[in-house]
């Protein structure tokens, strides 16, 4: 039986009261880059199907943080790693760990747009073809149409295929770095500062991707502006000196921040 105050509940809210799954738990994360110590005993959980903005001043330790997420950090000789990460109940840093298969499912988009110097076909493939999939010509073209349309990009180059990626301009060639983000089939997308080498116009574009792109992906975002945290992100981490300082609803962080420190941050007093 349906009652009146049954009829008034607006699913809206309750659809937003729902909590969400974290697909990341990250615990006691510390990085060293020799003997200076860059992360601090960070504890964040990311949750699925959500943008998570990282914020806080330069050298904060954002950038250290989201490439211990597919252990780009491995690369960097000087560089230690302890904690624990664990995503979908696996943790990535186990020895057994394949990182190559990792970071297939953790697509990652750099603050500057890095196509290869191939076609842009070939750019969208590589990824595919590096992992041994699609290897039918007709399942490739398919892949390759596919990760476009995701990534806002087809129609704008669906004839210059044949092209060099870097013959496009910045924003395309962005999105075509999405694109091949995209094409072997991520769960997670990283993004490190993705605009700040963009003019508005391709700011605004890659911004409405990232927005279409939370329906299928969880995205992590390392941003310099807190108006594109605001503007793009469910949930915001606050960084500071290579701690994690705060972290919540990005609405809450921006409007009513429980610690004095976010406060200053994101009005401007500091950073």
């Amino acid at each position: 039986m349906v009652t009146e105050m049954d009829q008034n509940v607006n699913i809206d809210d309750v659809d937003t009261k729902m909590e969400k799954k974290s697909l990341i738990h990250c615990t006691d994360v510390n990085v060293f880059y020799d003997d200076k110590q860059a992360l601090f005993n960070v504890d964040l959980n990311i949750n699925e199907k959500e943008v998570t903005s990282l914020i806080g001043p330069s050298g904060c330790g954002k950038s250290t943080f989201i490439r211990c997420l597919n252990r780009m950090n491995d690369v960097i000789e000087t560089c230690s790693f302890s904690g624990s990460i664990i995503i979908n109940g696996q943790d990535i840093y186990d020895p057994e760990i394949d990182v190559v298969e990792l970071r297939a499912k953790i697509g990652m988009v750099f603050q500057k747009p890095n196509p290869f110097p191939k076609s842009v076909f070939d750019n969208v493939a590589y990824g595919p073809k590096l992992h041994g999939r699609f290897l039918n010509k007709s399942d490739m073209n398919n892949k390759v149409e596919d990760s476009l349309i995701k990534a806002g990009l087809w129609d704008e180059i669906k004839d210059r295929l044949n092209e060099p990626g870097t013959a496009l301009s910045g924003g395309q060639q962005q999105r075509l770095c999405i694109a091949r983000a995209i094409a072997v089939d991520p769960e997670i997308i990283l993004m490190d500062e993705p605009c700040s080498a963009l003019d508005p116009i391709a700011t605004a574009r890659i911004e409405e991707l990232i927005d279409e792109l939370k329906v299928n992906y969880t995205i992590v975002i390392v941003t310099h502006s807190m108006q594109q945290a605001a503007r793009v992100s469910q949930r915001t981490a606050f960084f500071h000196l290579g701690n994690l300082i705060e972290v919540g609803d990005t609405e809450k962080i921006f409007r009513s921040p429980d610690n004095e420190q976010t406060e200053a941050y994101v009005t401007g007093r500091y950073g």
